[in-house]
């Protein structure tokens, strides 16, 4: 997993990203503290970058009831506030009591169908939706589905709790899945996050993960891990 990411960062990446390739052991495996030190003191670009973990496990991704997926509240957050638009045709007024950035109704559909729901000021993160509104988004799946947003009860964004959901997503609420690879991929923090909360958020974010477990999958969940900054270097580590 770490030699793909490593390579792949590589090859995408410049000067800058090769000088800091040559500074670490790939091969070694790093502890938490030591990794953020390092990509502290090696931060390549001028923004604040995103700091990921990277977990492969032993599922079968293959197999429809080992699926890993799930949420769970960073108790620091990611360090992005996420814009959530409400769905519904029931929920609108606890939809705009919760702070939620956009509560749109059948128009939105169309939108979606359009595309002009993904860019500028009608951009979103998440979107939440009311029980009466699923079957009406059930033809924009398709859209929805590849980008990670359409609405499902797994990942708690399909409720009549709005206001719960709504603020939980702004305090740092994410959902995760495994890719197709059986790599669970999360924003853990910035690089400006003392270690103390970044540590917090890792080791509480692989908590979650052994909860939501799947039952058919057997042995240890988690056979490795690797930390990387938005723009930095993919470094093996150990919890």
């Amino acid at each position: 997993m770490l030699d793909h990411l490593h390579h792949e960062k590589y090859m995408k990446h410049g000067k800058k990203y090769r000088a800091v390739v040559e500074k670490f052991d790939k091969f070694k495996t790093y502890s938490l503290a030591e990794a953020l030190k390092f990509l502290k003191e090696n931060k390549i670009s001028k923004f604040d970058e995103s700091v990921e973990v990277h977990i492969k496990t032993n599922i079968d991704p293959k197999k429809t009831d080992q699926q890993l997926r799930g949420t769970t509240e960073l108790p620091h957050g990611t360090g992005k506030t996420k814009k959530v638009v409400v769905i519904t045709t029931t929920h609108a007024a606890d939809a705009k009591e919760a702070g939620a950035d956009a509560v749109v109704g059948d128009e939105f559909i169309e939108k979606i169908k359009s595309g002009k729901a993904f860019v500028g000021k009608d951009a979103f993160d998440v979107l939440v939706a009311t029980p009466e509104m699923m079957p009406k988004l059930a033809p924009v799946a398709k859209i929805l589905g590849p980008k990670g947003l359409m609405p499902n009860p797994k990942t708690e964004t399909v409720t009549t709790k709005i206001k719960e959901t709504v603020a939980a997503l702004k305090r740092g609420k994410v959902a995760f899945k495994n890719d197709n690879g059986a790599i669970v991929h999360q924003v853990v923090g910035k690089l400006s996050f003392e270690d103390a909360k970044l540590i917090e958020n890792i080791n509480s974010f692989i908590a979650s993960l052994e909860k939501f477990k799947p039952t058919k999958s057997k042995g240890k969940l988690i056979t490795g891990i690797s930390l990387s900054s938005t723009m930095g270097v993919g470094m093996k580590v150990t919890i």
